[in-house]
């Protein structure tokens, strides 16, 4: 796969809102940095709960994510409204027996939620991952218990609830459950 800025979309969300959607870049390392932890601060539902990322340690981050891009064993699509990031999703695959398994994540940075940004990123991404990652079989994530928004989105989206984990996840301070989800994908 190309690693250079490669454009899956450019055009609207429902609300009008004009964004762009592709594939990241090494160059994109401090912006994913500014977004993660803008993210963290405000402890929203995301596993980093006020902790900071510095240069170093999202460089690798993101090294690994193009090195799965490159293997074919990741998809990663990250959503701008002009230079600022919105939106972060991705597939990454698991390994050895579960190699046909993919974990999927998502995030909407807070004055974009609610708009469609989140909906058209992950039809995006599933449509790329039918591209590149061929072994793709079923798709799995975690989510918040009290994530109401996210949990309609999936089940509208054809996920299927399969468990869930007892304070699983620390939340502002609190423990909460978690909640696991699957999606089988057509061969």
């Amino acid at each position: 796969m190309n690693l250079q800025k490669q454009i899956v979309y450019q055009g609207s969300t429902k609300t009008r809102l004009k964004i762009t959607i592709s594939y990241p870049y090494r160059g994109d390392a401090n912006l994913m940095m500014n977004y993660i932890n803008t993210l963290s601060k405000e402890r929203t539902f995301v596993y980093f709960q006020g902790e900071q990322n510095t240069i170093g340690e999202e460089r690798k981050y993101l090294n690994s994510i193009l090195d799965g891009l490159k293997k074919e064993t990741a998809v990663c699509l990250l959503a701008f409204d002009r230079q600022k990031l919105i939106g972060v999703s991705q597939i990454e695959m698991k390994d050895k027996a579960q190699s046909h398994v993919g974990a999927f994540g998502i995030s909407i940075a807070k004055q974009y939620r609610n708009q469609g940004v989140g909906m058209l990123l992950m039809n995006l991404v599933f449509e790329e991952a039918k591209k590149h990652l061929p072994q793709l079989k079923i798709c799995t994530l975690g989510v918040f218990a009290n994530n109401r928004i996210a949990i309609n989105m999936y089940k509208q989206f054809g996920f299927t609830k399969y468990g869930r984990l007892p304070k699983a996840v620390m939340y502002r301070g609190k423990p909460i459950d978690e909640i696991y989800f699957f999606k089988t994908l057509s061969e």
